[in-house]
């Protein structure tokens, strides 16, 4: 892989064909990884608003790719940050800004890519740098990206107890679940955001995804449970099965994490969210003093077939040997 720090991207290939980019386009709030593709040469992220395709849902402008954010830190919003937000909004928002590409790394079986950002809030203030190493590898078909994910405080610094968080993945149109009719989802700040039915199209593949936990709970009972990996399955209209995992690591603050994963193609793992998903619970509102620094792993894989509970589990123990 060779940083084309111009056009704002790193693509990163495996055996000259494309698996993912980074990317950090003026357009963007925050580097993302966009778009990704599975070994099949399918593409598992959805188009819009970068590149629309015919059919998919245009809600939630900030759900780009693969991304990594928060909702609330110090009262400002990360999460739902992008070119769409009203001026009136602005100020309460905040942007994460890549510093530096600090290297690259490619291999036959593994890459390599670590860069660094920063994270600025509303007021123009600095107040978490961020250090990111991913390993992009492969092994026979399946594709897998690994997450090192370090952040400095530089204030005090509160992840306030929310929903909208923390590693996000928009999924492509048939990887949605079949069971989502659309309907009303409020962000952090109360603002809502309607996500409209999508009516079946000639020549779109219609969705057929269905989450599964660790715990064994299925499809739209997924959301705000609990368990240290979650998977999406799923298949096109040409019969081409693929299955997305998200795996957490018990060093992670909130292991195991609850999954924010919903039925019209988000899919995510936010472990800062504690009394978000569980009213029962108290607020976490997780704390950095100035100069404290903590660290997210997370694994997610791609694999060309439906995964069996016994590969997931597999994965989730190896992962947490690392």
């Amino acid at each position: 892989m060779t940083p084309d720090l111009a056009k704002r991207r790193v693509d990163i290939t495996i055996d000259s064909k494309p698996f993912t980019s980074y990317i950090w386009p003026t357009t963007l709030k925050k580097p993302v990884l966009y778009p990704i593709v599975d070994a099949d040469g399918l593409t598992v992220t959805r188009g819009w608003p970068i590149a629309p395709r015919p059919g998919e849902r245009t809600d939630h402008p900030h759900h780009d790719g693969l991304w990594f954010n928060y909702s609330n830190v110090n009262g400002f919003d990360f999460w739902n940050n992008s070119t769409a937000i009203p001026a009136a909004r602005a100020p309460k928002m905040g942007t994460i800004v890549l510093d530096k590409i600090v290297s690259t790394k490619s291999g036959a079986k593994r890459g390599e890519l670590t860069s660094t950002s920063t994270w600025i809030d509303g007021n123009d203030h600095p107040i978490l740098a961020e250090t990111t190493r991913y390993v992009f590898a492969h092994e026979g078909t399946t594709r897998s990206i690994d997450m090192t994910v370090t952040l400095t405080a530089l204030d005090h610094v509160v992840f306030n107890d929310d929903k909208d968080g923390l590693l996000g993945l928009r999924v492509a149109r048939w990887l949605e679940s079949p069971e989502e009719k659309g309907g009303v989802f409020t962000d952090a700040n109360g603002v809502a955001t309607k996500v409209a039915a999508v009516a079946s199209i000639p020549g779109v593949a219609p969705p057929t995804g269905e989450y599964l936990t660790s715990e064994g709970v299925k499809g739209e009972a997924v959301w705000s449970t609990r368990g240290r990996w979650c998977s999406l399955t799923g298949h096109d209209s040409d019969g081409h099965t693929a299955t997305i995992a998200i795996f957490d690591h018990p060093g992670n603050v909130g292991y195991p994490t609850y999954w924010h994963a919903r039925g019209y193609g988000l899919f995510a793992a936010n472990p800062l969210g504690r009394h978000a998903f569980d009213r029962k619970e108290a607020p976490l509102n997780y704390t950095l003093e100035k100069g404290q620094k903590t660290t997210f792993r997370y694994r997610i894989v791609f694999y060309n077939h439906a995964a069996t509970t016994e590969e997931l589990n597999r994965e989730a123990d190896a992962f947490a040997e690392r």
